[in-house]
């Protein structure tokens, strides 16, 4: 027992667990250590920070300074802005308001980009100037803000109206504020890339101010401000195309939604490529347009006299009808579209299917009908007009029944025989062999013998 007790009562001497301690102390350096390079790093990462920054001001510095800071449009009810005209040179571009959408005068009342106009009136509500610069009107040219200036050099003029075409605020847009990089691009560029730009306000203070935001944004060109939602073919079905010539006509279904496509009512002889026919079961799927035509072009003028049409019906119920005319000279096609929807209006139960089960499903039905008449409506709208469209949004429509079949393979030709004649083939007669030659004997001199008398 005493033995036990004395085991139990051992204590580790103090030098075994000098180790531990000194483990500890040096994880203690460690962490001190890492902590000083850490206040190091965020020291050097701050002085880095604190340059960027005044390199940027830097690059805006100029001889005044004064309204610095300040919003360039104070005051400005954006809420009120019911008109925006832009106009550069002799280009002009008008975006109105009506009712809660906006459309773009220059196209004909197409719909604009509500998106894209809200960003730009924030944009301009919100913006602030960095410096301004006293010039004089004989030096405005220089940064394209003078009322002579013409052509790509000639200043940008914005005026924001309200409903009774009244001016509430206005601007010129001109040279736009470059800043040279440290390391010069291998794509170009020298002259540095834009960071801001230079802004004159109509009625307020004569100085030039610079903004940070080069407003690359606001342009002259009507298709920049377009509202670009289209159509979208779903789930496709099948695709018919009517070519004006009945030979090159065809027609491609499929049984399920994502199974194989097949050739309808196929030729003897015609077998469907896979490869040749694939883009046609993803026409549409995501369309774009690059502009919209004057409703006042003659069909004729646009190919649209006698187009190739386009039939697609999808497994939603969704049957679209194309019209594609002619190409023109920047490789765009004039395409007219019409929708119809023909969708079930009540669910069929399913087999065995559960009274609990009924609510959730019934729901489901009422929501996707729901947006597949939603839907309807949104592309319905895209009816009345003529549109422009890449070549590559129809390249699959253009197709000719032959450039979507498998090439036949030749067979190999046999080895064709003679022809049989009448005439009497005589027997081959083999010539005997020619006898050989025997050796030419050599004629020798006569010897003569001596007289027998001497």
């Amino acid at each position: 027992m005493d033995q036990h007790r004395r085991h139990a009562g051992h204590r580790e001497p103090l030098g075994h667990r000098a180790g531990g301690l000194q483990a500890q102390e040096n994880s203690g350096k460690m962490n001190r250590k890492q902590l000083a390079i850490l206040i190091v790093l965020g020291a050097a990462i701050g002085a880095l920070g604190l340059y960027v920054s005044r390199r940027n001001a830097a690059s805006y510095q100029s001889a005044g300074e004064g309204g610095a800071g300040k919003k360039l449009l104070p005051d400005f009810p954006i809420n009120d802005v019911a008109r925006i005209d832009i106009k550069q040179d002799t280009n002009e571009l008008n975006l109105v308001r009506q009712d809660d959408s906006w459309t773009v005068r220059e196209r004909y009342g197409y719909p604009a980009n509500f998106q894209e106009i809200g960003d730009f009136l924030r944009k301009m509500w919100d913006l602030k100037v960095v410096q301004t610069e006293q010039i004089g009107p004989s030096q405005l040219s220089r940064f394209e803000l003078s009322e002579e200036s013409n052509g790509t050099n000639a200043a940008i003029r914005v005026q924001f109206k309200d409903k009774a075409d009244k001016t509430i605020k206005a601007v010129a847009l001109g040279k736009k504020h470059l800043r040279k990089s440290d390391s010069p691009s291998p794509f170009g560029g020298a002259d540095g890339f834009p960071d801001g730009r230079y802004v004159l306000v109509a009625g307020g203070s004569k100085d030039v101010a610079v903004v940070s935001d080069a407003l690359s944004e606001v342009e002259t060109k009507p298709d920049r401000w377009l509202n670009k939602d289209f159509f979208k073919v779903e789930k496709l079905k099948s695709i018919a195309l009517t070519h004006t010539n009945a030979t090159n006509s065809w027609k491609l279904t499929r049984e399920t939604e994502n199974g194989p496509l097949s050739l309808a009512d196929p030729k003897p002889g015609e077998q469907l490529d896979a490869g040749k026919s694939s883009p046609a079961g993803n026409a549409l799927s995501f369309p774009g347009f690059s502009d919209v035509v004057s409703p006042e072009t003659k069909p004729e003028d646009m190919g649209m006299d006698r187009p190739i049409v386009a039939k697609i019906e999808t497994f939603d119920g969704f049957t679209y009808t194309l019209s594609i005319g002619t190409k023109t000279n920047q490789d765009n096609y004039y395409l007219r579209m019409s929708v119809a929807g023909d969708f079930p209006r009540e669910r069929a139960p399913g087999k065995d299917e559960k009274p609990e089960d009924k609510e959730k499903l019934d729901k489901e039905f009422k929501d996707n009908a729901s947006k597949l008449e939603e839907k309807l409506k949104q592309e319905k709208a895209f009816e009345k007009w003529t549109y422009l469209v890449s070549k590559w949004t129809v390249d699959p429509l253009l197709k000719e029944r032959k450039d979507l079949l498998a090439e036949k393979k030749e067979e190999p030709k046999k080895e064709q025989k003679p022809a049989a004649t009448n005439i009497t083939t005589q027997p081959k007669i083999t010539p005997p062999p020619v006898p050989a030659l025997e050796p030419k004997k050599e004629n020798k001199p006569v010897e003569k013998k001596p007289d027998s008398d001497q």
